[in-house]
């Protein structure tokens, strides 16, 4: 199996340079610039829709094109996906693994499910929008058989090197586009126009016009683009094993100049300054930021894409970098030997290190008449190899002398030699593809008595909460409150925050001190929480920020031992309805629902800090809609505008086990007496949606 064994033996130890490419273009500009692998998207299934993308036979020739050079070829299947759509996933499966793409990427649980049993051998890199930021989420992909972790952009220096210490391949996002929130955790485009991120169809309304505050006519959900070129030698040394670019919707100047500065750093540590300047004119926002690597989040990370930024982007800039990746690289040395012979047909024979080809002309070889074939011409002939992969390193020259060959027989020659290695060079793996057949799932039944969860953000509940059969509360509650309102008659739990950067040995001891205290349901929307949870023995519920929306990702639920899980919110009842498997699951049914979790906190963009805001605050948009704030220290929740209602008559159509209402803002639930009052309550309110359970997502 050719694993491009020369040019990644020259790699040991040094971090790969990954780029995107949306289209062949960008994909051509990249390896001819440096890149070390390139990361494309599937026509059917990519967090990119917009992107050109690949399908079957441009992949194939893209995978082939790449692995000649010896770059590697990782395919984007990193979305969520639904049931019905199963068949079609299955054949961009095997797409890419006749195609002999390197690793797939992917979101859904479900997705890497059937990619194991499909095609076994086929790495699998878990996407950034699995929202991995914590060395237990690492180490929990790692166990589950991933080749590859893909970290959230937000991660600091430390937190880094913490998930280092996993012995797995660990990928950082080392320049391009931010998001404001988490990537895996955006739910906003999805709620106000149908376009969800985790379908790749994101609407990126974080660019659009948001205003704290303290700051009207701001763009408070829009931040700089991050850039950790200039740290690509301190990543190297904490053991990260691929720089990553982003930008698969970008132009291939873009792709060529973006990975020329991360080569330069790598190679010579440090950037030149036509380069650094290339890179902010081809695409920037205010300049970029390496604020969540530092731990310097604050004002200083926003930003947008000004008239200056748009002016430096000119056709003159572009035509300066498109010549520097406009002729075939040549990349790969061979060493030849060429043998003429009278009286026997001419031999060429090369190799890559790796193979070795030999090719024979037709005819044998007769004496010269007039003028005899000269050495130097030949080995001038052997080795005009422009348009193509290889340099001549080595050649050897056999000749008798006095002999005629014709140039055009040793042009021939040199050809059909470079087709055949290319040819073995362009395939790397013999993927074994498993038979597996998609079936339908068989629907769900429900208990007769379905439960009902609450999550509060408040332990001051009043005696509502003892109707429901379990209250979610937040983790780091007193123990001695969880004392006081378990003995009142409150059943509880606990919920792990989705953010948990930087707090997981906090959060490890807070497991144990809730279990001492008697407590055991542990709700957790990360596979990080779910990690730890397992871990300290909890009973498991999955929450919506896992992003369960098919039956395969429910059977890995069950499989990873979770009690029960609430699906995405992005389903729509008939598509709940529809999936499969035994485990208990359940939906949200009321409350503001998350559309954001962000670590830089939108407020910071007018230069509020943390000590002035009272947990009160809010953002609004163009039309004068407002958003709540909410935050816990770590990470700030973007709630919606309008509160999310879910009517009893809907509740008893569905095939679910339970519903959970969210309580993050009410200030009323400590005085209410009943649950019907709590909806009661809900219902009166002057605006309500029913979310995406009636219109679904593209």
């Amino acid at each position: 199996m050719n694993q491009g064994r020369a040019k990644q033996e020259s790699m040991e130890n040094k971090i790969e340079i990954l780029a995107p490419a949306g289209g062949i273009e960008s994909l051509i500009a990249a390896v001819r610039s440096g890149a070390d692998a390139v990361y494309v998207g599937e026509k059917s299934f990519s967090a990119r829709t917009s992107a050109q993308n690949f399908d079957a036979d441009e992949l194939k020739k893209a995978v082939a094109y790449c692995h000649i050079h010896g770059v590697k070829v990782y395919v984007t299947i990193n979305t969520i996906i639904f049931d019905d759509e199963f068949e079609e996933l299955k054949k961009a499966i095997i797409t890419a693994a006749e195609a002999d793409v390197d690793a797939l990427i992917v979101q859904n649980m479900g997705v890497a499910r059937l990619a194991q049993r499909l095609v076994p051998e086929m790495p699998l890199h878990a996407s950034t929008q699995m929202s991995i930021h914590t060395a237990s989420g690492v180490r929990a992909l790692y166990e589950m058989g991933f080749k590859r972790v893909v970290l959230s952009r937000e991660m600091s220096k430390k937190e880094i090197a913490k998930a280092a210490e996993v012995p797995i391949e660990l990928e950082v996002f080392v320049h391009g586009a931010l998001c404001m929130s988490i990537s895996g955790q955006c739910y906003f485009s999805a709620m106000l126009g149908s376009r969800s991120g985790n379908r790749g169809a994101c609407a990126q309304t974080c660019r659009l016009p948001f205003s704290t505050e303290g700051e009207r006519n701001g763009h408070a959900l829009s931040l700089k683009d991050n850039s950790l070129i200039k740290h690509i030698s301190t990543l190297q040394e904490m053991g990260v094993a691929s720089a990553k670019i982003e930008g698969r919707m970008k132009r291939p100047e873009y792709v060529s100049v973006a990975v020329r500065a991360c080569a330069e750093q790598r190679e010579n540590g440090c950037i030149s300054e036509q380069t650094w300047e290339m890179l902010r004119g081809v695409f920037s926002r205010t300049g970029f930021t390496d604020g969540y690597f530092t731990g310097k989040t604050g004002r200083e990370m926003f930003g947008i894409r000004t008239k200056e930024d748009v002016i430096s982007a000119n056709e003159k800039l572009f035509s300066e970098i498109r010549q520097s990746y406009k002729d075939e690289i040549r990349n790969i040395p061979i060493s030849g030997k060429f043998e003429a012979r009278l009286g026997k047909v001419t031999r060429l024979k090369i190799t890559d290190g790796e193979y070795e080809v030999e090719v024979t002309g037709e005819k044998e070889i007769e004496r010269a008449i007039n003028k005899a074939t000269d050495k130097s011409k030949c080995e001038k002939q052997l080795s005009k190899t422009g348009g193509t992969a290889y340099y001549i390193k080595n050649l050897e020259i056999i000749a008798d002398e006095e002999i005629a060959v014709p140039m055009s027989e040793i042009n021939a020659l040199r050809r059909k030699a470079i087709e055949e290695l290319d040819d073995l060079r362009s395939r790397w793996h013999n993927y074994q593809i498993n038979d597996f057949e998609i079936k339908q799932a068989e629907p769900h039944i429900p208990p007769i008595r379905k439960k009902r969860y609450a999550r509060a953000t408040t332990t001051k509940l009043g005696n509502a909460f003892k109707e429901f059969d379990l209250v979610f509360i937040p983790l780091f509650t007193d123990t001695a409150e969880i004392e006081r309102l378990r003995a009142e008659g409150f059943r509880i739990g606990a919920e792990i925050p989705r953010g948990m950067f930087g707090r997981e040995e906090r959060i490890r001891e807070q497991l144990k001190r809730l279990k001492n205290a008697g407590i055991t349901e542990i709700l957790s929307g990360n596979i990080g929480g779910l990690y730890l949870a397992r871990e300290a023995g909890m009973n498991l519920h999955g929450d919506f920020g896992l992003n369960i929306v098919n039956t395969y990702d429910i059977e890995w639920a069950e499989e990873y031992g979770l009690k029960d899980i609430i699906v995405s919110f992005e389903l729509t009842y008939e598509r709940i309805n529809r999936l499969g498997g035994r485990l208990a699951r359940g939906i949200i049914s009321n409350g503001y629902l998350p559309l954001m979790l962000c670590r830089n906190c939108p407020n910071k963009s007018a230069g509020i800090d943390c000590k002035a805001c009272r947990n009160e605050m809010k953002i609004q948009d163009r039309r004068g809609e407002q958003f709540l704030l909410r935050c816990d220290g770590n990470c700030t929740e973007i709630l919606n505008c309008v509160r999310l209602v879910t009517t009893k008559e809907e509740l008893s159509t569905l095939s679910t086990d339970f519903h959970l209402m969210r309580f993050n803002v009410e200030n009323y639930v400590e005085k209410v007496e009943n649950s019907l009052e709590l909806m009661q309550n809900s219902m009166l309110k002057t605006k309500i949606t029913h979310g995406l359970y009636h219109r679904g997502v593209k």
